[in-house]
């Protein structure tokens, strides 16, 4: 099976860094999409930045100029680099990967984490 995991995040106050990682294990053929969503309390959940194939990358615009998604193929790991956190950043933060699971898949799925706690306290 597939499976993806977050880590890297924690407890920092306004204007820290963190830097989140994202690596899916298991049967993966190919990662064609890789992304990063949050869920803030009482809030929907969120993309807040996207890296799909061809190397293109994507943000909203909240966290623009403050975080940088990247990933390295080879380890089918995700990064997100987030520098000058604000408080509005607290959430629950997910990554995501489209997984075509062998050469032979009839279809690409898409996998969660279970997701990292940031907290960026003011």
């Amino acid at each position: 099976q597939v499976q993806l995991v977050e880590s890297g995040g924690g407890l920092v106050q306004a204007g820290g860094s963190l830097r989140l990682s994202c690596a899916a294990t298991g049967s993966i053929f190919s990662t064609n999409f890789m992304a990063w969503y949050r869920q803030a309390p009482g809030k929907q959940r969120e993309l807040v930045a996207a890296i799909p194939s061809g190397g293109s990358t994507n943000y909203a615009d909240s966290v623009k100029g403050r975080f940088t998604i990247s990933r390295d193929n080879a380890k089918n790991t995700m990064y997100l680099q987030m520098n000058s956190l604000h408080p509005a950043d607290t959430a629950v933060y997910y990554c995501t990967a489209r997984v075509r699971r062998s050469w032979s898949a009839r279809r690409e799925y898409d996998y969660w984490g279970q997701g990292t706690q940031v907290t960026v306290s003011s």
